[in-house]
């Protein structure tokens, strides 16, 4: 799956200024990547801060970082069948510093993440959790419509309520932040694809648990 340039996915976020929540969001995916992206904020007001999601114990030998995207499929799966076992074995155990970062391959994705940080630092892997494990259902439509309200009824089993949701789906200045931080670190560490894996820095692919276990007690002997 290819990532959308950084002008098309802020040509995504949603619109205070539009009809409803939506906005600007007009036709197709291909569309809104030839979208104009929202005007920057002005340079005296500072860019929101984007915090790095982290689980486990920061002094831990071993650092794992995963870049995903919660509309992708294989990331389901990933959370399903590896992270929770991972998290039992490795991160809640302190072994394992747990690094998660966000990718959005379309502005389904970049929604889900605005939602999940308006939950909070302390909600925010719960919230992460219901999106994998319910992403057939709040993803399927093509209506974004009915996407958002499938996001909303999540935030709100989160304990947000409308108005809080409301405003995180409309907080421009966070979707960009959000967008320009994804691509420094995508850039940086050269990922392509989800789920990508770093294991004290080093590269890999998606793996089954078995193998990723291997190469975490490899680290962990050292």
């Amino acid at each position: 799956m290819n990532l959308l340039t950084r002008r098309g996915l802020l040509g995504l976020a949603l619109s205070t200024t539009a009809i409803g929540l939506f906005g600007s969001l007009l036709g197709g995916s291909a569309a809104f990547a030839q979208t104009e992206a929202a005007p920057a904020p002005a340079e005296s007001t500072p860019a929101p801060e984007v915090t790095e999601l982290v689980l486990g114990n920061p002094d831990a030998k071993v650092t794992l970082t995963e870049y995903a995207s919660y509309t992708c499929p294989h990331c389901a799966n990933f959370h399903s069948d590896v992270f929770k076992p991972l998290k039992a074995d490795y991160i809640d155990t302190g072994k394992v510093k747990f690094v998660y970062r966000e990718v959005y391959f379309d502005r389904y994705g970049l929604w889900a993440a605005m939602m999940a940080r308006c939950g909070g630092e302390m909600r925010y892997f719960g919230i992460n959790g219901l999106l994998f494990e319910k992403q057939r259902d709040w993803a399927a439509s093509d209506d974004p419509n009915v996407v958002i309200n499938n996001l909303k009824t999540i935030g709100r089993s989160a304990g947000m309520t409308d108005d809080q949701l409301d405003a995180c789906f409309k907080d421009q200045a966070m979707a960009e932040a959000m967008v320009t931080k994804f691509q420094e670190n995508m850039e940086a560490d050269g990922v392509e694809g989800t789920p990508t894996l770093f294991i004290n820095g080093t590269k890999h692919s998606n793996m089954s648990y078995a193998d990723l276990k291997a190469l975490l007690d490899a680290e962990l002997a050292k």
